[in-house]
């Protein structure tokens, strides 16, 4: 029961009350704070976690490691700068509902599920960027509710 009575800001793409008021406040380029801001986000973002986890539970060569993550990485930051600059919001329910399905996708892909019930295994690389474009727009959505400054909107978001 405490589970429907908890806030918002647990869900996904959750951003710490400080950094909330950090970004509302800042005007102008400031390139340190956001890749600060950035990968605090990546490294702290549990959805994150879980899902390139997922990923890269069997791959053993970093170069392999660095594709997937790479893969995440800018789809989740194409749909994050897209879905802010064009002010395209999706709803957080949805969005979290599908990241959390993007983990189960991973777990299911990872001991062989596609294989045995469908006769096909799909594209981890693929995979791996579609739902990387579904985690962006949990963060542009976010972000969109934050009403942030437009004055050195695009340089912070790409920071």
């Amino acid at each position: 029961m405490g589970f429907l009575g908890m806030s918002t800001d647990v869900l996904a793409h959750a951003v710490a009350q400080g950094d909330r008021g950090y970004i509302q406040e800042i005007t102008g380029i400031n390139l340190i704070a956001f890749i600060y801001l950035g990968a605090k986000h990546m490294v702290t973002g549990y959805d994150h976690l879980l899902f390139l986890l997922g990923v890269i539970f069997f791959l053993y060569q970093m170069k392999h490691i660095a594709i997937y993550v790479s893969l995440f990485a800018l789809g989740h930051s194409t749909t994050m700068l897209l879905g802010v600059y064009f002010n395209v919001g999706i709803n957080s329910y949805i969005i979290d509902a599908i990241i959390g399905l993007s983990i189960v996708y991973k777990a299911l892909d990872n001991i062989g599920a596609y294989q045995r019930w469908f006769g096909f295994q799909p594209n981890t690389k693929a995979a791996t960027l579609i739902f990387g474009f579904f985690h962006g727009f949990g963060l542009s959505t976010k972000i969109i509710e934050y009403d942030i400054s437009p004055d050195g909107l695009i340089p912070n978001l790409l920071a």
